[in-house]
């Protein structure tokens, strides 16, 4: 569903992202994990066109999008949901969602929207910046949703958020991936998260990636240790 072919990304002369190629299947979910700094965040701009690439290839379902800009890529079936939130603060509940609607052909937000993220329902009508920083990230993914993607894009999504809140988001975001059979890829920091939602695991150091493995035989000691300073 998303193919990643020798992506090279730089900021200046800094050479951030190095030669990175990787698959993600359809409805599979790949946890991309590494400590602050190693290139999580530029990968995931790079990938939906907000930071663009010096050189390499980004397919979706056999689409090349690599020229595109990040709303050619939306509309090609890439949703993004970036680090910070990054809510609309005086847009309605719903007006925020509205905001991710404009390559669909639909009016109204899907009934399952709601029925994943009952809290949005209930606060349609609220500023988002006067939500939790829990409820804001509800927000973000059923902005992202709106649009029909074929691959998910998350960006460090439990940031800030307290254990039951993170429990409730990995719990929505199977339920989703299993009915809506989309990709997910996720930057993380927080195992015990990747570990409830991710099929396969991808450490990046230095933007390289310096370990990968299926859940089934995850090492975990080896994971945390690229994960502590």
């Amino acid at each position: 569903m998303l193919r990643v072919s020798h992506l090279n990304v730089y900021y200046g002369e800094s050479h951030v992202i190095r030669d990175i190629s990787f698959d993600v299947a359809e409805s599979e979910t790949v946890a991309i994990m590494g400590r602050n700094g190693m290139g999580k965040t530029t990968l995931f701009k790079s990938l939906i066109g907000v930071h663009p690439a010096k050189s390499g290839a980004v397919t979706i379902n056999g689409n090349d999008v690599s020229a595109q800009q990040s709303y050619e890529r939306v509309a090609s079936g890439m949703g993004y949901v970036p680090q910070g939130r990054m809510v609309f603060p005086y847009l309605t509940v719903e007006e925020n969602i509205r905001t991710g609607m404009e390559n669909t052909p639909k009016d109204d937000i899907p009934e399952y929207i709601y029925g994943t993220f009952p809290v949005l329902k209930e606060m349609k009508d609220r500023k988002g910046g006067n939500l939790s920083g829990g409820q804001q990230q509800q927000l973000v993914i059923a902005r992202a949703l709106v649009s029909n993607p074929k691959v998910l894009l998350l960006d460090e999504p439990t940031e800030g958020l307290q254990p039951s809140i993170i429990k409730d988001i990995a719990k929505a975001l199977n339920k989703l991936k299993s009915e809506r059979k989309f990709s997910i890829v996720v930057s993380e920091q927080v195992l015990s998260f990747a570990m409830e939602i991710a099929d396969r695991f991808l450490i990046i150091e230095k933007g390289e990636f310096v370990y990968q493995g299926p859940k089934e035989s995850v090492d975990t000691a080896k994971i945390h240790s690229y994960l502590t300073v």
